[in-house]
């Protein structure tokens, strides 16, 4: 059984408890990213606390789970916005089209850190991009500068200078965006740079295609998914000194009194260095809107309007006190009006880095 089938039901339990049919009903229904769910649900909790539209029904599906929901066609059974810690891949915006999506409008909320924070009972750790790398990737080069399965155990047998502590890293699942993002940010970055990794591909590109931009993380028990709810690494954290885990910036502010980021390359994971592009793992965050959807849906402008407002994701919004990094106002307001146009989506669009 695939994630698809897996989610659907959880949606049509959503439409359900609506209280309304397939074709007809009077909530907007949002899936996806669990970095992004905080900020959706403040402002979904805000315009039913506010005006006279219900709250929205918001789950945490992951990016990719909600991306398929999203892109299982046009109707009103349908997620009417996905929400998204990485961009829209050019396969999901294809399968959306051949689904019958159309018109589908990206926007940009502000900005995420991927963090590795663990508990404050912990011996501060600082790593580097290169230590990352080596304690989490599936293959990786030996003193020959050949590849091989991942030998590492302790920290310190990665650098001498970490701890003779055990890599237990808690991250997202495959289906989690701030996986693709923390794949690419800590991994593909770097290996496709990296002569023991692209030296294998260039010599064969069709034998060793993986090892273009190598960003396959170890399954051996020292990373281990822990599903989409990122409250529950934190809890994981508090209850193993010993453990590191991978999540949106927003938890590690809203568990500051229990958590401490782990600084890599020296940048601490901070709101000016996240915004600033200087700690290495920072990201945009997104939601994508079913404009389909607006005719029957007139509540979705209302959301989408108090979400993209000063208010919330202003440089003093509401929503930058509950982790969001916010964006320069030049750039906010660039995305309020493309937005407020309701700019289609392209596939041109989606290949611009």
């Amino acid at each position: 059984m695939n994630r698809n089938s897996l989610l659907r039901p959880l949606f049509a339990v959503a439409l359900i408890a609506a209280g309304s049919s397939a074709e007809a009903r009077d909530q907007i229904h949002i899936v996806g990213s669990s970095t992004v769910y905080p900020f959706a649900s403040y402002v979904g909790e805000e315009l039913g606390a506010t005006s006279r539209n219900k709250t929205p029904i918001i789950e945490s599906t992951g990016t990719g789970g909600g991306m398929k929901l999203f892109c299982t066609g046009a109707g009103m059974d349908t997620p009417d916005i996905v929400n998204a810690s990485r961009r829209m891949k050019e396969a999901e915006f294809k399968a959306c089209e051949a689904a019958g999506v159309s018109g589908i409008v990206e926007t940009t909320i502000g900005y995420d850190g991927i963090v590795m924070a663990q508990s404050r009972e912990a011996a501060p750790m600082a790593l580097s991009r290169n230590d990352v790398l080596l304690a989490i990737a599936a293959m990786v080069p030996n003193k020959n500068g050949d590849l091989i399965p991942n030998p590492y155990k302790t920290w310190n047998q990665i650098n001498p200078k970490l701890p003779n502590r055990p890599i237990l890293i808690y991250g997202p699942p495959t289906s989690s965006g701030t996986r693709d993002a923390f794949e690419e940010l800590a991994m593909s970055s770097q290996t496709k740079n990296l002569e023991e990794y692209i030296g294998l591909y260039e010599a064969d590109p069709k034998k060793y295609a993986a090892f273009k931009e190598y960003h396959v993380i170890r399954t051996d028990g020292l990373y281990v998914p822990s599903g989409e709810n990122d409250n529950l690494i934190v809890q994981k954290l508090l209850k193993d000194a010993h453990a590191i885990g991978i999540f949106g910036y927003s938890y590690l502010e809203e568990n500051a009194d229990r958590l401490t980021g782990i600084t890599i390359d020296k940048v601490e994971p901070t709101p000016a260095t996240i915004a600033g592009g200087k700690y290495p793992y920072s990201r945009s965050l997104y939601f994508y809107i079913k404009s389909q959807h607006e005719a029957q849906m007139p509540a979705m402008a209302a959301y989408i309007n108090l979400f993209l407002g000063e208010a919330m994701i202003g440089d003093k919004g509401a929503l930058s006190r509950i982790g969001l990094i916010p964006m320069a106002k030049g750039l906010r307001d660039g995305v309020r009006a493309s937005v407020g146009k309701r700019t289609a989506l392209s596939v041109r669009e989606l290949r611009k880095k």
